[in-house]
């Protein structure tokens, strides 16, 4: 059987006259484009055929299905034969780009009430400048992704390093409290030596206390016993041995003796015993006034167990993490003042380069940072043996009588004062006076040795400690 060909004639809208857009069915037999249909009846005010003029039940007519793939299928081929997609409305060449809409259009369209007013440009022309913003925008995104991959992979190694970290933090913890359970269970052990021993002296003293009243006891019965046998006996030998047996009746045995202070002096082993132990703890146990902070210490730092010592050394592996100071070689404290009194002392030993004093939260940490008040830094410090200088703008070189071994730090905070002073004699080095408006934390930078292979280190000395008993009020 012969395929049904179908001309372009069939497939135009009565309406509109182009080729049909959703071909709708009506009742008469005749097919309009469900766009036009809708504008006629509106138009019209009632439902009739705008072929005939039949009038339509109302309802809403089905989609030709047939005659819809057909002009689809025209259109296509169409906009194959023309090298590119046809305009649904004019069915010719979309050769426009209407900048306005932001699509393309043909040239029926361009001079349409739509678009006669927008801008517009030829398709080849608006491509070109449509992939070259598009070019624009995906280089920001690929920068983008690779920041966020750069990222990725930062905290990726931060999520490590937490890990090694907290391991490194137990190791710690564990060896210091194993040194504590040594200490204690030493402790622990002397005191019950000392019972023990206690225990035995006074045991072994009782022991010959009843070794020799049990001698006594053992006489006495027997004397005892033989009296009572002369008793028994007749008149003449009992008189015949009289003078005997009443010499035995002189019994030399004094009353027992009353042994004082021979129980386990309990007092002394339990009496206070956890406040003794405490007091004897005083040798093992340390405390410092500030407690340097890893978590901003240079990459070229390596700080003590306790956190209490820093000195130069080989380059760690270590997060760029926001607190960090990268671009100066130094640590801070942990804590930050906003506010009151405070001190510390620092040990400077032998080093020749180094810095100590205080800087404020928001100093530059990520680049090499200007070391004077203005940059939020307050120093005075060493260069390589060229003497000490306190770090103002410019720096003022210090006239010392001594060497610098111990340095007190005093920062008045309410006041603006940081005052430098010699822990061997008490004298003042340096005072800054300035105006804080923000947290304040302690300043340590070793420096590095001369012969670049280490350097000394700078010590926070330790507090006092002495555990002390005071009365209830």
């Amino acid at each position: 059987m012969a395929a049904c060909v179908i001309s372009r004639e069939d497939l135009i809208c009565p309406r509109c006259t182009e080729i049909y857009c959703f071909p709708v069915l009506l009742q008469c037999g005749h097919n309009v484009c469900k766009v036009c249909l809708q504008k006629f009846w509106e138009w019209k005010g009632c439902q009739e055929c705008p072929v005939c003029c039949a009038v339509c039940i109302p309802r809403r007519p089905p989609i030709n299905l047939g005659l819809k793939i057909a002009a689809d299928q025209y259109n296509l081929e169409q906009s194959k034969r023309a090298g590119g997609e046809l305009c649904k409305i004019h069915n010719a060449k979309l050769s426009i780009y209407c900048q306005n809409d932001e699509e393309p259009i043909c040239v029926v369209c361009q001079t349409s009430k739509q678009h006669k007013i927008h801008k517009c440009c030829p398709l080849e022309e608006a491509a070109k400048q449509k992939k070259e913003n598009i070019t624009v925008r995906l280089e920001s995104l690929k920068k983008k992704l690779q920041t966020l991959r750069k990222t990725q992979e930062t905290w990726e190694g931060t999520r490590k390093f937490i890990q090694i970290q907290a391991a490194a933090n137990h190791r710690a913890i564990r060896d210091e409290f194993q040194r504590l359970h040594l200490f204690l269970f030493k402790e622990e052990d002397s005191r019950l030596q000392a019972l023990k021993q206690e225990e035995e002296v006074k045991v072994k003293v009782m022991r010959l206390k009843v070794e020799h009243i049990s001698k006594q006891i053992k006489n006495l019965c027997s004397t005892i016993s033989d009296i009572q046998t002369k008793l028994q006996s007749d008149d003449f030998p009992f008189l015949k041995d009289y003078k005997d047996t009443k010499k035995k009746l002189k019994c030399n045995i004094g009353e027992p003796e009353i042994i004082r202070d021979i129980l386990i002096n309990s007092a002394s082993h339990l009496g206070s015993l956890k406040f003794k132990v405490w007091r004897k703890m005083e040798d093992i146990v340390q405390s410092v006034p500030i407690t340097l902070d890893p978590n901003t210490a240079h990459a070229n730092l390596e700080l003590s167990n306790e956190l209490s010592c820093v000195q130069y050394s080989s380059q760690h592996i270590l997060p760029n993490n926001p607190e960090r100071c990268t671009g100066s070689l130094c640590v801070l404290g942990v804590t930050g003042f906003v506010s009151g009194k405070h001190s510390w002392t620092v040990d400077v030993g032998q080093g020749k380069d180094w810095y100590i004093g205080v800087a404020q939260e928001s100093i530059q940490r990520k680049r090499a940072l200007f070391l004077k008040p203005s940059e939020g830094i307050w120093l005075i410090g060493g260069t390589m043996g060229d003497g000490i200088w306190a770090q103002t703008s410019p720096r003022i070189k210090l006239d010392l009588k001594q060497k610098l071994e111990r340095i007190i730090v005093e920062l008045d905070y309410d006041k603006g004062k940081v005052v430098f002073i010699n822990a061997e004699d008490s004298k003042t080095i340096y005072t800054f006076k300035d105006k804080f408006t923000e947290k304040i934390f302690p300043y340590f930078n070793p420096g590095i040795h001369e012969e670049g292979s280490g350097s000394f280190p700078l010590t926070i000395c330790p507090q006092n400690i002495s555990v002390t008993v005071k009365d209830p009020k």
